[in-house]
């Protein structure tokens, strides 16, 4: 197919659109084919909207005179994965590629990396995938988005996941966290999507009286972000009891580590996170050089050797329990997974795990208190997701997840900048 219309770039609903007409076109190409080439005028694009679903004449309109289209029952063939431009969300959008499902990945960019979209688009096929700068929190620009789109799915990302910036910022993870899901799930309802992927945290349990922790387990969270997560999470349940038709997915996880093994994607933190950063980030900053030394904070937590204790989760492990989740929703049902290794690591283990898959060592630098809101012990019991999903992790070892975000590293030790 042909490039970008100028118009596209200053209009994400009309970008929608336009990515959808192009792969209706595509679809019908033994019939007649069109392109949208760069350049093309704003009659050329005027007309294309005329010969398009009924939907985009009322762009502009208040949302609930919008069409709501009839979704037909099927497999999900179009996935909207919001945040897709972060570390998580790019993963998935490259494995729902990778399985050969049209994508179109919402983020606005603040935390999310533009290198990412790059990588996507060239892995992508053509029609097969869109980027879409949008701001979650305008919930009239998600209508005009989901009014000129066809998703079958949505899957959400999109959220901001510091604990420490949440206690400095705590409004503003209401906002993003919270908010912003009730703005998808109005321009699902209004529009007729009804497959809901969460992306949560175990942060929701807060500090647990019992490891490991089940789905079951209390949720008292005890940082901001674990409240404006769990709180999400109710706005999905109440959802849920207003549309029968509505089917989701909840899913909680720890520590995310590792990246794509051929090199392709990986973690690369925003700067202005960097007071805030994870353990396996300053690790690595540490091994490069970029970092004096690594920080524990926290040395006399009821653990085995007195520091918090975590369940290190690979990110294709953790994407591809988001996919097996979208494969067997229940129509009317929301599920909630825990994922995990059912594995409970010490910082000074995951930094010994790091120091001998780098085979280099790290200055460390302990700090007896500990961060507001850390808890001590936190990992979960994953054999709910194993036993109803068919789930298994393929990077059940430490060691082997964190290679994978070494040799990430190593070849982009400036992030996605160091990329040709």
């Amino acid at each position: 197919m042909g490039g970008r219309c100028p118009l596209e770039d200053r209009d994400p609903a009309l970008s929608a659109f336009i990515f959808v007409l192009r792969g209706k076109l595509q679809r019908s190409a033994a019939i007649f084919s069109v392109s949208v080439e760069a350049g093309t005028s704003p009659s050329s694009v005027v007309v294309l909207c005329l010969i398009g679903p009924d939907t985009g004449s009322n762009m502009g309109k208040e949302t609930p005179q919008l069409p709501q289209r009839e979704k037909e029952k099927h497999d999900p063939e179009h996935v909207l994965v919001t945040g897709g431009a972060g570390y998580i969300g790019s993963h998935a959008a490259l494995r729902l590629l990778e399985l050969g499902l049209t994508v179109t990945v919402l983020d606005d960019l603040s935390r999310g990396n533009r290198g990412a979209i790059r990588v996507l688009e060239k892995i992508a096929s053509p029609g097969q995938f869109q980027f879409i700068k949008a701001d979650m929190t305008d919930l009239e620009e998600l209508h005009r988005i989901f009014a000129v789109s066809d998703f079958d799915v949505v899957m959400h990302f999109a959220a901001l996941t510091n604990v420490g910036e949440s206690h400095a910022k705590p409004m503003l993870y209401y906002k993003m966290n919270t908010a912003c899901i009730v703005n998808i799930l109005d321009a699902m309802r209004v529009h007729n999507v009804d497959k809901f992927i969460y992306s949560s945290t175990c942060a929701t349990y807060g500090n647990p009286k019992q490891v490991p922790i089940t789905e079951d387990t209390p949720q008292v969270p005890v940082n901001p972000y674990g409240l404006s997560k769990r709180m999400a999470e109710e706005v999905v349940k109440d959802y849920s009891h207003s549309n029968k038709k509505f089917s989701a997915a909840v899913l909680r996880y720890s520590c995310i580590v590792g990246a794509d093994p051929n090199c392709r994607l990986g973690e690369a933190p925003s700067p202005e996170l960097k007071m805030y950063s994870r353990l396996i980030t300053a690790c690595a900053y540490a091994t490069l050089g970029r970092l004096p030394s690594v920080k524990i904070y926290g040395t006399n937590h009821p653990t085995e050797d007195g520091t918090c204790v975590r369940d290190y989760i690979h990110v294709l492990d953790l994407v591809n329990a988001h996919i097996a989740a979208m494969n067997h929703l229940k129509e009317g049902q929301v599920q909630v997974f825990n994922v995990g290794t059912g594995k409970g690591y010490t910082v000074r283990d995951f930094i010994a795990a790091w120091e001998k898959v780098t085979g280099k060592s790290i200055i460390v630098e302990e700090l007896q208190e500990s961060r507001p809101g850390d808890p001590s012990k936190v990992y979960c019991d994953p054999s709910k997701l194993e036993n109803e999903l068919g789930w298994k992790p393929d990077y059940g070892n430490l060691e082997s997840a964190l290679a994978t975000a070494w040799s990430w590293y190593q070849a982009n030790p400036d992030g996605f900048s160091s990329s040709p």
